[in-house]
């Protein structure tokens, strides 16, 4: 197993395909000039870099972290974007000429990702659109989506969540970097805030230890995560518990790991910025966005 040090430099240099300076290596994996020494050379001892670059040996150190799979939960009916929404989904409303999930879907494609899962039920049909351009799409159909929240999404698709990121499919992504071929660890896209009144996270060295509705010093959800093996089959089979359970159906889906069973897991929070991705939440801010919506 890697420390995590060790795989930040190991996936800095992947990602490079080429040596780096200390000085660019330090800066891309975001570690000290110092830290930056030592774990090269305990990374050149073990074999799994050499001449500044990664080793057969270090891709397969590597491989326990690849990203195998990504979920998409896309069943919403997309209320506050009404009236766009009433014969669109919203995943699939255009901004500037191009569908919303799209943005999302080329950055997951673009680092080898190939299996690709969207969970539909508002309009569903209509997501066949995109086989042409995403032949690997797979669908699964959420029949509860107009009667439960969306944790009938997570849970139809719960047996696709190991080495998976799951993605709210109706985020307009502008920084492809946030998505990526390796993951260290299990965790939340989030934005620092001072304050917020929207969901979100609160931490303790760097894993999350509480999630609710508003908080201060803490970090306001993005619906991009990712949950790796072990914590994929788990959440998987919780999902299917809390969702028969009494009050199950009114439940999100991340309060399961997150609230429900949070002792069972160590989430963490890769930060990102207002600038990185956002979710349009109502029709005044795609008027904004894209003028072509606009009342005249």
């Amino acid at each position: 197993m890697l420390t995590e040090k060790e795989f930040d430099v190991l996936t800095a240099l992947e990602a490079a395909k080429r040596p780096l300076s200390q000085r660019a290596l330090a800066s891309s994996a975001k570690i000290s000039l110092g830290m930056i020494n030592k774990t090269v050379a305990a990374l050149s001892e073990k074999g799994l870099i050499a001449d500044g670059t990664v080793t057969e040996a270090g891709l397969a150190a590597l491989e326990p972290y690849r990203v195998k799979r990504a979920v998409f939960l896309a069943a919403g009916f997309g209320s506050r974007l009404v009236p766009i929404t009433l014969n669109t989904p919203k995943p699939l409303v255009r901004v500037k000429g191009k569908r919303i999930i799209d943005s999302l879907l080329d950055a997951i494609v673009s680092v080898g990702i190939e299996e690709i899962y969207i969970v539909r039920g508002y309009l569903a049909d209509q997501f066949n659109q995109l086989l042409p351009k995403y032949p690997n799409i797979v669908f699964i159909d959420n029949p509860l989506y107009m009667e439960a929240n969306n944790i009938s999404s997570a849970l139809v698709a719960r047996h696709f969540l190991e080495n998976a990121y799951i993605c709210e499919a109706d985020l307009l992504l502008y920084n492809p970097a946030l998505i990526t071929k390796y993951q260290y660890r299990s965790n939340y896209l989030g934005i620092p805030m001072e304050r917020t009144d929207d969901w979100c996270l609160e931490t303790k060295r760097g894993i999350v230890t509480k999630i609710g509705i508003g908080g201060t010093n803490c970090h306001q959800i993005v619906g991009v995560s990712y949950w790796n093996k072990e914590d994929g089959a788990r959440l998987g089979r919780q999902l299917e518990e809390d969702f028969n359970a009494p009050g199950g159906k009114e439940r999100f889906w991340d309060q399961v790991a997150l609230e429900n069973h949070i002792s069972d897991y160590k989430v963490g929070v890769r930060e990102c910025r207002f600038e990185d991705i956002c979710e349009i939440d109502t029709f005044a801010e795609l008027q904004k966005l894209d003028e072509t919506y606009r009342i005249r």
